[in-house]
């Protein structure tokens, strides 16, 4: 099963399906939750269905009837490619994950790869890579700079020229595919950060613990809850004395995470200073910046530099 299965394998029930999203597209989201039910009286384990009634009914103020349907959705998708386990937990149903389903994070980034710079930097004026990398750039230059959830390769671009190699890791493989493009990597593969180190993809006997002097993670964190395993693969990575650079969004007082309606996460700088340091980090710079528009309006972030201590 994809994100993009919304065939219910049931003609009638396929009928009122597209009859359900042209009401939802409309602004009539009970309306559509009607149609949606409707279609899964005829197929009932169609895990698509049950996700898009949820949504419907979540917009139509149907709080009850939407979680029903999500919960039937989590139920019918077991890896979690729909995020239905994040829209229970927003709604109050069931408690914040630590982390996404990883099989929801890859669907959404490789359904997003064809159109994600231009959505991300010419329509919401995303700024990470360029901000993050002025961090970096005064340490330089590097001997090996991993580059995690490195995506089409936004921060490779500037950071390319201040390293003698470039490895990319991500989970989407539509993503790795769009930074192969610009042939800036010297190493490209598919690594889960939400993981231990052993089963993350980012180790192996050519490519050892503790190789480089950089790690950067531009705008990835937000996909995680907690933070602990992405601390403990960047701490694997660094050579003693190496440098992390990372951001996350603003979650603002307080001292964890929280999931937002977004369905990415916010931390606060207390969690994250507080986590470097029990990880073996020093924290060198934050900085407190925009980084991207959504829905009109400024997504608030922070920009860390740390290095690994000895």
């Amino acid at each position: 099963m994809t994100r993009k299965q919304f065939s219910s394998g049931d003609v009638i029930a396929d009928r009122r399906a597209d009859y359900a999203r042209m009401l939802m597209e409309a602004g009539d989201h009970a309306a559509a939750a009607e149609l949606w039910e409707q279609a899964l009286e005829l197929a009932p384990d169609w895990a698509a269905g049950w996700f898009r009634l949820g949504e419907a009914a979540e917009k139509a103020g149907l709080k009850d009837k939407a979680v029903e349907a999500y919960a039937r959705a989590a139920e019918l998708d077991k890896e979690g490619v729909f995020g239905a386990a994040l829209k229970l937990a927003l709604l109050g149903a069931a408690p914040v994950p630590e982390a996404p389903p990883s099989a929801y994070v890859e669907g959404l980034f490789d359904d997003y790869a064809e159109r994600f710079e231009t959505a991300l930097v010419e329509k919401l004026n995303y700024s990470v890579p360029a901000k993050l990398f002025s961090l970096v750039e005064p340490h330089g230059p590097f001997r090996l700079t991993v580059d995690l959830g490195c995506g089409t390769g936004l921060f490779g671009v500037e950071a390319a020229g201040a390293t003698a190699r470039l490895e990319g890791y991500d989970l989407s493989a539509n993503m790795l595919a769009k930074a192969a493009q610009k042939s800036l990597y010297h190493h490209l593969a598919q690594a889960d950060l939400s993981l231990a180190a052993e089963q993350s993809g980012l180790f192996s006997q050519e490519h050892p613990r503790h190789r480089a002097d950089l790690v950067s993670a531009a705008d990835v964190l937000m996909y995680l809850g907690a933070l602990d395993n992405a601390f403990d693969l960047a701490a694997a990575l660094l050579m003693p004395g190496g440098f992390f650079a990372f951001s996350v969004e603003d979650a603002g007082d307080g001292s964890g995470f929280r999931l937002q309606d977004s369905l990415r996460y916010a931390h606060s700088e207390a969690y994250v200073r507080q986590l470097l340091t029990a990880k073996g980090f020093d924290l060198v710079e934050t900085r407190k910046t925009e980084i991207r528009m959504d829905a009109g309006k400024p997504v608030h972030g922070m920009l860390f530099l740390a290095r690994r201590t000895s």
